[in-house]
């Protein structure tokens, strides 16, 4: 008899709170690095580098891990991310060189990567039906789940020390991602579930190695890229940001709760990033992927405008960088749902880790934002960041989709990828 959590929402639970486990590896990223600058005097740009390199390593390594996860099943798959994702932070607490620093990154790069790609790929696998709205609460528990921890690590950090909290969290998040494992299992989804019927989906399944020399995987490849290079910057550069701005540490009272601006902000924003995902996984679902992408993309572009435009004002601060996240956080269930869409869900792992490596691509503009903002002027970056943005929106919407229909047409009529 199969076990009670052998069935495809029970599997989709255990993948959201593993990814929320996970999401402060990046998510609370932004904490650390004030204090880390203050404590070594490191610069902040070779600070962080580190938040490069570990999305680098997280995304580029997914391809692998989804392989893994399509040829053996997503238990011992998560089970190491677990590993090095508590190794990562552990490392991070005890590290007195950037060297160990870039090195922890790498570590609990591994770990975050493991997680990401299983999850999301048993979540295509499971949901052939709800393929956007699935990826899109598997998502979610990696964009609102730092949103839970986000405070108390951010107290820990001011009565105990930012090393206190990279070693406690990092175990914390560490054993309780090992135990989810135990009872993740291999999908299986069951017969008779079709594709949402407002899709354009493929009949042919596509490994990795055939999606990566068609020219449609990298004109997504791209949209992608540029449309997360804008969020990663306000992920990682939201509390410079705030501190540029001098709101950083001004007390803000919202419903009874008396906490900085920058905790407060990062609490709304990630609730926001977390709640676009199944929401617009759901709505591309209905309206179809390209349609969605052009609504939320512009949206993305305009918010950062209007953080550039009034955000020294605290309520309009933290109203725009909430906007940034909710427009921003839904590419990580609409591209693995599009990628399952065009190229099939037999090796949905695999191929959705491999387009997550623009992921990475993105992060490496992180630094820059350091150098184009120097002297605290984040207007350059902004009005850069809404350009491309706007882009991608009308790209998709008027190059993409026409583009993706006669690409799944012609495979569907011979077969064959």
């Amino acid at each position: 008899m199969s076990k009670p959590w052998h069935n495809r929402w029970a599997q989709l639970v255990f993948g959201i709170i593993c990814m929320g486990l996970v999401a402060n590896l990046q998510y609370a990223w932004t904490l650390f690095v004030n204090p880390i600058h203050i404590k070594t005097e490191w610069a902040l740009p070779a600070i962080q580098l580190s938040f490069s390199i570990f999305i680098v390593v997280e995304t580029w390594l997914v391809p692998v891990e989804g392989w893994m996860v399509d040829k053996f099943g997503p238990r011992f798959v998560i089970m190491i991310g677990a590993i090095f994702a508590g190794a990562g932070w552990v490392l991070d607490s005890m590290a007195t060189s950037l060297e160990m620093l870039y090195f922890a990154a790498v570590i609990a790069g591994i770990g975050a990567g493991c997680v990401y790609g299983t999850c999301v790929g048993n979540a295509l696998k499971w949901f052939p039906d709800k393929r956007g709205l699935a990826a899109g609460l598997t998502a979610a528990g990696f964009g609102a789940g730092a949103a839970v921890t986000v405070i108390p690590i951010g107290n820990m950090i001011i009565e105990k020390g930012y090393e206190q909290a990279f070693f406690f969290f990092g175990i914390a998040q560490g054993v309780l991602i090992f135990v989810l494992a135990l009872f993740m299992t291999k999908p299986a989804p069951p017969s008779g579930v079709q594709p949402a019927p407002r899709i354009v989906t493929t009949k042919v399944d596509y490994t990795s190695g055939q999606m990566i020399r068609k020219p449609l995987f990298w004109l997504i490849y791209v949209i992608f890229v540029v449309v997360a290079a804008g969020g990663l910057m306000a992920t990682a550069q939201i509390g410079p940001i705030a501190k540029d701005y001098g709101l950083a540490s001004l007390p803000m009272l919202i419903f009874g709760i008396n906490l900085p601006l920058l905790t407060m902000t990062l609490s709304i924003d990630n609730l926001c990033n977390g709640f676009t995902r199944p929401l617009c996984g759901f709505i591309s679902d209905k309206i179809g992927r390209e349609n969605t992408m052009f609504f939320v993309f512009t949206g993305e572009g305009l918010a950062m405008l209007g953080l550039m435009n009034y955000g020294h004002d605290p309520i309009a601060f933290m109203t725009f960088a909430a906007l940034i996240f909710l427009f921003w956080g839904e590419i990580f269930s609409i591209f693995p749902a599009i990628c399952a869409d065009t190229f099939g869900v037999k090796n949905a792992a695999g191929n959705a880790g491999t387009l997550y490596t623009a992921k990475g691509t993105a992060s490496l503009i992180v630094p820059f934002a350091s150098v184009l903002s120097a002297g605290g002027n984040w207007n350059t970056v902004f009005i850069l960041g809404a350009a491309v943005t706007i882009t991608a929106a009308f790209t998709a919407k008027f190059v993409l989709a026409p583009a993706r229909k006669r690409f799944i047409d012609a495979a569907n009529a011979r077969g064959t990828p």
